[in-house]
């Protein structure tokens, strides 16, 4: 599938989850409407993120987390041990999911999307479709152009942009099974920001000495002590071996407060390994 450049004018390039469609891309356009650039989607969330630490991307734009579906891994271990990049901007988007098929579809016994689309929406396929064969593939936009390019009683979930733009109907809508649906996306870049706003986080990734009794009460504590609240505790594997872990911390706050400074270097003084992802801005993009 070609991958299509939004050309906006002479500015810096933000990389998304593409192809076009994908909620990824919805973000982009909503956030950075009226701002001088270009957006550039690739294949994977990896590539994205490969693509601002190679330079070829200003930023890039990837989902984190979701309510329903938890964690965006390829995400987290990306960051972890494989780039050394900032989040520059946090960016909420309740999501709305449709189904998407072809004017002349009667019958689905295919549905395709991605696989936290496909879980966020498995009540409604269990009762609609419970016959159905549920295909995961790399992006909702992507499912959407395997329909709209002839497979017959295939169905997409999918963004109604992407019905738009593959000449798809929209044949339910709102089927993700909560309503309070709502999707983390981070934007990378190379160097950290100031962060302005009403509200602000820090993320940090730290392993401890798991063989060392209250370790991690420990370094919650330093927090606490402090007054900074943590909006996300979350451990992933460290890939050194069998049971060990590294944590990442997502705090309430900026690195400019002294209160979160002195807990984050804390923090850091009790950690094996450490890295910080930097402080950035919060904000809340609704569905047009």
């Amino acid at each position: 599938m070609a991958q299509t450049c939004i050309k906006l004018a002479a500015g810096p390039r933000v990389a998304y989850l593409g192809p076009r469609g994908t909620f990824s891309e919805e973000i982009a356009l909503s956030f950075y409407r009226g701002v001088d650039g270009e957006f550039t989607p690739y294949a994977s969330i990896d590539a994205v993120i490969r693509a601002v630490a190679d330079g070829e991307a200003a930023e890039g734009i990837v989902p984190v987390e979701n309510s329903l579906d938890g964690s965006v891994n390829i995400t987290l271990d990306t960051l972890a041990h494989e780039v050394d990049l900032s989040i520059v901007r946090e960016i909420v988007r309740p999501i709305r999911h449709n189904l998407l098929a072809r004017d002349d579809t009667r019958h689905v016994n295919v549905v395709l999307s991605h696989p936290q689309a496909l879980a966020q929406c498995r009540q409604y396929l269990r009762r609609h479709y419970p016959d159905a064969e549920l295909v995961a593939v790399e992006s909702t936009a992507a499912a959407a152009y395997q329909v709209a390019s002839g497979a017959k009683h295939h169905a997409a979930i999918g963004s109604a942009r992407a019905a738009q733009l593959y000449g798809l109907k929209v044949t339910a809508t709102d089927i993700q099974d909560n309503p309070l649906n709502s999707t983390r996306f981070i934007v990378l870049a190379q160097g950290a920001v100031r962060p302005e706003g009403a509200k602000v986080k820090t993320s940090l990734i730290c392993q401890i000495n798991g063989e060392k009794p209250g370790s991690l009460h420990d370094i919650l504590g330093e927090f606490a002590r402090r007054q900074v609240n943590l909006t996300k505790i979350e451990s992933r594997p460290a890939r050194t071996g069998l049971g060990f872990y590294i944590f990442f911390l997502d705090a309430e706050g900026s690195l400019e407060e002294e209160h979160v400074r002195d807990a984050v270097a804390a923090v850091r003084a009790k950690s094996l390994w450490f890295k910080s992802l930097g402080s950035y801005p919060v904000s809340v993009v609704e569905p047009e």
